[in-house]
């Protein structure tokens, strides 16, 4: 499972439709995801974001895009990028993101099991 983070609305509009992430496939040529694992790692990037937050947790057997773990920031880590759009159908599960009162990202409990890394 993998994970994509976006905005509450938007997932209300994509999850009607066969597929998404047009928009970030035009800008960044794949669409963004991470492994459980990571994610506290990228949560602060969203921490601006004002509107309502899910996590998208994805199965990656029933992804029809190629999907390829990168290291595009040369950190040591490997992240899933997806290139192509993600089929609504493999989307197992929609969580919110959860934040403290500082705003700041709490893991969901559903995830307590796995470490972060």
């Amino acid at each position: 499972m993998i994970l994509h983070c976006m905005k509450e609305s938007s997932w209300n509009e994509a999850k009607r439709q066969p597929s998404f992430g047009t928009q970030d496939i035009k800008q960044w040529g794949f669409i963004h995801c991470s492994p459980v694992a990571y994610f506290w790692r990228i949560a602060p990037n969203f921490r601006e974001t004002t509107e309502p937050l899910v996590l998208l947790c994805i199965d990656e057997n029933k992804l029809v895009p190629k999907i390829k773990y990168e290291d595009g920031d040369h950190c040591g880590r490997a992240y899933p990028h997806v290139y192509g759009e993600i089929n609504t159908d493999s989307v197992m599960r929609v969580l919110p993101f959860l934040r403290n009162e500082n705003g700041d990202y709490v893991k969901n409990p559903e995830f307590e099991d796995i470490k972060d890394e």
